[in-house]
This record gives structure tokens, sequence and C-alpha cells, in this order.
């Protein structure tokens, strides 16, 4: 139940969410409005989880048997925008 690759799923979807989050809504707060905090609010949470994402992945990576551009997808998709949702569903989904 609580096993390494249930986790990393879970740190991946709240790393995507955070992610989006903080470009789509409190970056355009920021800029357009003047008001920092959301940035200031959403930055370490997002900060943290994209750390535990790398960490996992790093972690996963023998376990999983991925590859170097397998494992070179996963850790660029820690960068773009829906990149971790494409993740969960192509290489962790399949896993259970």
């Amino acid at each position: 139940m609580f096993s390494f690759i249930n986790i990393f799923r879970l740190v991946a979807l709240l790393e995507g969410v955070s992610y989006i989050l903080l470009l789509f809504i409190a970056t355009p707060i920021k800029y357009f409005a003047q008001d920092p905090q959301y940035v200031k609010l959403l930055g370490m949470p997002h900060g943290l989880l994209f750390i535990a994402y790398i960490t996992f992945a790093v972690f996963l990576k023998t376990d999983m048997s991925w590859n170097k551009s397998q494992f070179g997808i996963i850790l660029l998709a820690s960068i773009i925008p829906f990149g971790t949702f494409y993740v969960d569903r192509k290489y962790l989904k399949p896993i259970k």
C-alpha cells in the first residue's frame, strides 16, 4: 500500500499541480496585479516537491529498470508544465 512507487506517484501529482498553480496563477498575479504573495506562498512547497520528485526518481531508477532516455524524460518532465502527469500515465500507472 505505501510503496515507494505510490509515494512517487503522489509526489508527482502534487509537484505537477503546484507547478501549474505557480506558473499560471501566481506568476500572472505577481506581474499584472503587483501582488507577490501567491508566489511566496506556493514557491517553497513547490521547491520541496520538486526536490522530492527528483530524489524519488533517482532512487527508483534501478528498481523500475528505466534506461537513460526514459530516466531523462522522467527528469525533464519535472520542468515542463503537465509533464509529471505524462510520466504518471506513461511510466508509473501500468506498474500497479
